[in-house]
């Protein structure tokens, strides 16, 4: 008879206790339907700063990775544009290889000094690759230089822009003959001298060496004629130029093998000895 009052008891406690709580519940309804409303109030408020805050950092995130992509699109294209660059020199000297009617022998330029007043450029043949002084130096645009200096293997050549250089040159298509030198100003400036006024000269023309000199063989490029100035005092007039070979891009360049005319200057030499 005691187990069976004990449980209950225990049934009894048990339905107490769940009726209190039920009561308890059903009395503060209310009280929490009025915090949840709150609570949404107070999460619409901060769920637009806090949209705002996660759109910044996705916008962040977004903009440094499209700007390191930029960066390595703008480093491939500069890499191909080069290739490209190079290719067209490549294409042109092979085509000027063909072209020509002296042996070339093709060198890269190894070294420049194009500060100094005594600019010089050397190149990767020599002696042992029949480069000899006084050969032209050429490139896809047209003169480079004439080899002063040489070695084995290498030689030094002087260009255009130095001041010690001369080259005897025509005006294409035209009777006007001169010599090309460096006025010591601007890269790819020069100036022909000794042409007469007589002989018309228009801006845009092309200069080529005459073959006159017994040094360079005729028609190689050298500029086009940007203007002209009548002499003072005398009847001939400056025509100013700007060279087709730019010499601070220069990498790859032609040695022409031309030898002057034994002829020409045995001739040249009993002139002087006349003389």
């Amino acid at each position: 008879m005691r187990q069976i009052a004990d449980v209950k008891d225990y049934i009894i406690t048990a339905f107490i206790l769940l009726l209190a709580i039920g009561l308890m519940v059903n009395r503060h309804d209310g009280g929490l339907q009025n915090l949840r409303k709150v609570s949404v109030a107070t999460l619409s408020y901060l769920e637009q700063p806090l949209s705002n805050i996660r759109v910044y950092r996705q916008a962040v995130s977004t903009n440094s990775y499209l700007h390191r992509q930029n960066i390595l699109l703008q480093d491939e294209l500069s890499r191909l544009r080069s290739v490209e660059q190079q290719n067209r020199i490549l294409r042109s000297l092979l085509n000027l290889q063909h072209e020509s009617s002296f042996p070339l022998i093709p060198v890269k330029i190894v070294a420049k000094d194009l500060v100094s007043l005594n600019s010089s450029m050397t190149i990767n043949a020599g002696l042992n690759n029949g480069a000899e002084a006084g050969m032209p130096v050429i490139n896809s645009d047209g003169l480079v230089g004439q080899i002063i200096i040489t070695q084995n293997n290498f030689s030094q050549v002087l260009p255009y822009s130095n001041p010690m250089f001369r080259v005897s040159a025509k005006i294409e298509g035209s009777r006007a003959y001169g010599i090309v030198s460096w006025p010591d100003r601007g890269a790819r400036q020069l100036i022909m001298q000794y042409v007469p006024e007589t002989i018309p000269v228009e801006p845009g023309q092309i200069v080529q060496t005459s073959g006159f000199g017994n040094q360079y063989p005729a028609g190689i490029p050298i500029g086009r004629v940007i203007d002209v100035e009548p002499d003072e005092g005398v009847q001939t007039q400056t025509i100013f130029l700007e060279a087709f070979t730019d010499l601070y891009t220069i990498a790859e360049a032609f040695v022409v093998q031309f030898t002057p005319d034994t002829t020409v200057t045995n001739l040249n030499i009993e002139q002087q000895e006349l003389f």
